[in-house]
């Protein structure tokens, strides 16, 4: 339901209410965008960003080239293409953690592979910081209060490596670049099979 209570853990699972009967735990995206959106907004302040998800194949998914209920595209064998496609978990962002409503949206290509998918969070800050600075913030929070749930590394990794990995976002160390101290792009993996 778009009006449930949408909830994702390490970002605001403390707003949760018992008495709730029905909520949301979010997309296994939202899950790995959030936590980094939320490290990144309370440092450097998120001005405005996009997400590109590159997204594992599903079970929605065509195996071959088939009518689609919706648009054209969806039809199209998943293992034989790259697929563009609409995601609303940077949208969903804005729904855990209110003061980015409205500052991210996002897209997926759904790519063919079996599991693992990666999140591309391209953002403008308010605070200008250097990529190191950047890293040393989410390497903390990995640390300390999100360990679990968001991990770091600076190996140079490929998605396989994070098949049956429990945290729901791994920041890319090594992946990420910035243009300058108010612009960057930062990656972070996730196992979207793994509950």
């Amino acid at each position: 339901s778009a009006d449930a209570p949408m909830f994702v853990v390490g970002v605001n699972l403390d707003a949760y209410d018992p008495s709730f009967k029905v909520i949301s735990n979010a997309s296994c995206t939202t899950n790995c965008l959030a936590p980094l959106a939320k490290v990144i907004h309370d440092n450097f302040e998120i001005v405005e960003g996009l997400m590109t998800t590159v997204h594992a194949t599903t079970a929605t998914q065509k195996t071959v080239d088939g009518p689609s209920g919706k648009l054209w595209r969806d039809g199209r064998g998943a293992q034989q293409n790259i697929i563009p496609a609409s995601t609303g978990a940077a949208k969903a962002v804005g729904k855990v953690i209110p003061a980015l409503n409205g500052k991210l949206t996002g897209m997926a290509f759904r790519v063919p592979v079996a599991n693992v998918s990666v999140v591309d969070l391209t953002v403008r800050l308010g605070k200008p910081a250097t990529y190191e600075a950047i890293k040393q913030k989410v390497k903390e929070a990995s640390q300390g209060p999100l360990k679990g749930i968001l991990e770091y590394t600076e190996e140079q990794v490929v998605s396989s490596d994070f098949i049956g990995d429990t945290n729901s976002s791994i920041f890319d160390a090594a992946a990420g670049i910035s243009l300058n101290d108010n612009f960057v792009k930062l990656i972070s993996w996730y196992d979207n099979e793994f509950g």
